[in-house]
């Protein structure tokens, strides 16, 4: 019988496992989310978004969600993800948990006046201040580690003592962690390449990666196809290309064809635009970044949704030269 790559388990899961739940725009009041404004509580206090966190992780269980994203740059994500865990414990040992290292969050808890949000660093001594800081915290629940958000020019790709720690993250003995990446920008391909060709002591070092891809940016898919080969695990982040794929949004003749397909299909658009990411044959599985347990339900209708090939064509007439769709992500505010 297959095995499913994030656990080694069986992979007779229902459809719905192969969603995750990611948490970027609840772990911090400040995000880049598309109509962000109105999702959130008017006060975004520590409290209010742990309670916003705890419930959306309760409807993601009920709904059979069993893989969880956070980061070190995520606000306080990996804690209420960590407190969720002990106060569920019977939840907790069915859920594979995804953290990442390498961006520090720097605003204070603060959405504006603030220089920089997170500062990134792909250092030794980065890396063992925050795997400290996330071990901390999610203790044993820690399956997957990622370098966050890598470019063909981190020093993550070469750097040998990094790759000696990751080494020994991945080999230690019963921990049963997945060392990987989560790549950005209009390069993502010849970074996963270059993981791919990264090995220690003649072994392949990495064997997980997150990267984006949607209908508007699908430039990753022929490397990360060669990654599902070499048996990684390949997750999809921002299906819904920061909210510009939710209906609320998806109003501009560049997105025709997804609203076209809504109205024939009745589905939502932001069903459709994860459906479509998870019809990928080298997607293991496809996060959603909800920000509310109704847009998580919608979200997770995608799991009922089968594009045909008919459908994944005239989709993809949606996607952008990928350095276009960069520079747009980039002038997104954090709201």
């Amino acid at each position: 019988m297959p095995t499913d790559p994030a656990t080694g388990a069986a992979a007779d899961r229902p459809p719905i496992a192969r969603y995750g739940l990611g948490t970027a725009a609840v772990g911090r009041p400040g995000y880049i989310t598309l109509g962000r404004d109105g999702d959130l509580p008017a006060e975004r206090t520590v409290e209010a978004l742990r309670d916003r966190t705890h419930a959306l992780l309760d409807a993601a269980y009920t709904a059979g969600v069993r893989y969880l994203d956070t980061a070190r740059s995520y606000g306080r994500s990996e804690e209420f993800v960590a407190q969720w865990l002990a106060e569920h414990p019977a939840a907790a040992a069915e859920m594979t948990v995804g953290s990442k290292w390498g961006y520090t969050y720097t605003a204070g808890w603060q959405t504006t006046g603030v220089a920089a949000h997170e500062v990134k660093e792909h250092s030794t001594a980065v890396f063992d201040r925050q795997l400290h800081e996330t071990r901390s915290l999610l203790g044993p629940h820690l399956d997957v580690y990622l370098v966050h958000s890598v470019t063909p020019d981190s020093p993550a790709l070469t750097d040998t003592a990094l790759h000696a720690r990751l080494a020994d993250l991945a080999d230690l003995a019963g921990q049963g962690v997945r060392v990987g990446l989560s790549t950005s920008g209009p390069a993502q391909a010849d970074t996963i390449r270059a993981a791919l060709a990264a090995t220690v002591d003649g072994r392949p070092l990495f064997t997980a990666v997150q990267a984006t891809w949607n209908l508007l940016e699908p430039s990753a898919a022929p490397a990360l196809a060669d990654a599902h080969a070499a048996g990684w695990l390949v997750v999809v982040k921002e299906g819904m290309a920061n909210g510009r794929l939710a209906g609320r949004n998806a109003t501009g003749d560049d997105t025709a064809a997804l609203r076209a397909l809504a109205a024939r299909t009745g589905a939502p658009l932001d069903a459709l635009a994860l459906a479509a990411a998870a019809a990928q044959p080298w997607a293991d599985l496809v996060l959603s970044g909800a920000a509310t347990v109704d847009q998580l339900a919608s979200n997770l209708t995608a799991a009922t949704l089968r594009p045909d090939p008919d459908d994944l064509a005239a989709l993809a007439t949606l996607a952008e030269p990928a350095p276009e769709y960069w520079r747009t992500r980039a002038a997104l505010p954090w709201s």
